[in-house]
């Protein structure tokens, strides 16, 4: 008999397809539910309670964690918990959790205004980057070059973002212009990439169609990934690791990674990992 795993999302892209499409042949059925129709709060959650496990792939920077925490609640089993969600879709949060296990990840301020904007610029200098505590796929991440632009450049976030949208990082540049993404699949890598800017857009992110190339194990990626993963629990995480002169630091971790990118680049079964682990978990 399959078991019945949800996908929860608020929509079906290409990962969820070859998600579904995977499922069969490791006994799964998997059918796809909106994040937006659940009304999770019964103890009972009935729209759910026909499920063996959920997977939690909302894009929504605030969803994946609510409808994890009720759902666990209910005493379904989520992938990935409520507690992995809720620190990998708040970067702060994140990256604390992660400095305080020992997980090297880079220095950052918090800004919650203009006040906190100018004493961070004051302590880190320029250059720097401004990116939104919620969101990904490289959206809003603002490279800062000189001090005269600043102050512009906080205008837009002081003006057009709405309350939770006007929190934000200000983080060092890392020059260099690449990144590592490690996709997990439990506690393993399935397939690790090197994305390199490409033209004259200074951001390395797989969303924004840069160069990239498959990438063997390396002990270091490996160790760090490692650590990452025994402090946020075994799951399915997209790991985005900087390279430094001091070595690799973590740069964020997704909790519904997209790994369309990293699939294509390595040849790696992404979806089958993902099923099996979902399959070894709730058999």
């Amino acid at each position: 008999m399959p078991k019945n795993v949800a996908i929860v999302a608020d929509r079906i892209s290409w990962e969820e397809r070859q998600l579904i499409q995977a499922a069969p042949a490791l006994g799964l059925h998997v059918d796809w539910i909106n994040d937006e129709s659940l009304c999770l709060g019964d103890p009972g959650a009935p729209a759910v309670q026909s499920y063996d496990a959920l997977l939690v792939r909302s894009r929504s920077y605030t969803r994946g964690g609510l409808v994890a925490t009720l759902a666990e609640s209910a005493g379904i089993p989520v992938l990935n918990t409520a507690r992995a969600i809720n620190a990998c879709e708040n970067k702060a949060v994140l990256r604390t959790v992660l400095r305080d296990a020992g997980v090297p990840v880079p220095d950052f301020r918090l800004v919650l205004s203009r006040k906190d904007f100018e004493k961070a610029l004051e302590e880190l200098g320029v250059p720097v980057v401004l990116k939104p505590i919620f969101g990904g796929m490289g959206k809003r991440v603002t490279l800062i070059r000189d001090t005269d632009t600043a102050q512009s450049v906080y205008d837009y976030v002081e003006d057009l973002g709405h309350a939770f949208e006007q929190a934000c990082l200000v983080e060092p540049f890392l020059a260099g212009g690449s990144s590592v993404r490690c996709l997990v699949a439990g506690h393993d890598i399935v397939a690790a990439a090197e994305f390199t800017s490409a033209g004259t857009d200074w951001r390395s992110n797989a969303a924004l169609g840069n160069r990239s190339s498959a990438i063997a194990h390396d002990p270091e990626v490996v160790k760090i990934v490692d650590a990452v993963v025994n402090e946020l629990g075994a799951g399915i995480y997209g790991v985005d690791l900087f390279r430094t002169d001091d070595g690799l630091v973590v740069n964020e971790v997704n909790h519904a990674p997209a790994f369309k990118g990293v699939a294509s680049t390595t040849g790696a079964d992404i979806p089958t990992a993902i099923a099996s682990y979902v399959q070894e978990l709730i058999a």
